[in-house]
């Protein structure tokens, strides 16, 4: 039943923060500055989930083959390599160092 409860109170929650949303008058969100942060958070909170993600175990910092993949994927993307390569890249390279390191 808990659960059922957590459903009910995200599904109305998501539903307040559309609804503010829409509520916001035109005029703000015409704003420089709130145009470019909105621009810039889907950025920042992608790179916290990949962060977060990559060198995270619990409570614990680790850095283990995500790391080398995740390493691997930015040197793709530094060289301007396609999105399936930079995948690719970092799946081969993640593989490749838990295979030698067991």
């Amino acid at each position: 039943m808990n659960i059922w409860i957590a459903v009910a109170v995200t599904a109305v929650g998501c539903y307040a923060v559309k609804l503010a949303g829409l509520l916001v008058p035109a005029g703000v969100l015409e704003r420089p500055l709130v145009k470019r942060l909105s621009a810039l958070l889907p950025v920042a909170l992608l790179a916290a989930l990949t962060a977060q993600q990559t060198f995270a175990d619990g409570q614990a910092l680790v850095l283990d083959a995500r790391a080398a993949g995740l390493a691997a994927a930015a040197v793709a993307l530094v060289l301007r390599a396609p999105f399936l390569v930079v995948v690719a890249a970092a799946v081969v390279v993640t593989a490749g160092v838990r295979a030698l390191t067991g």
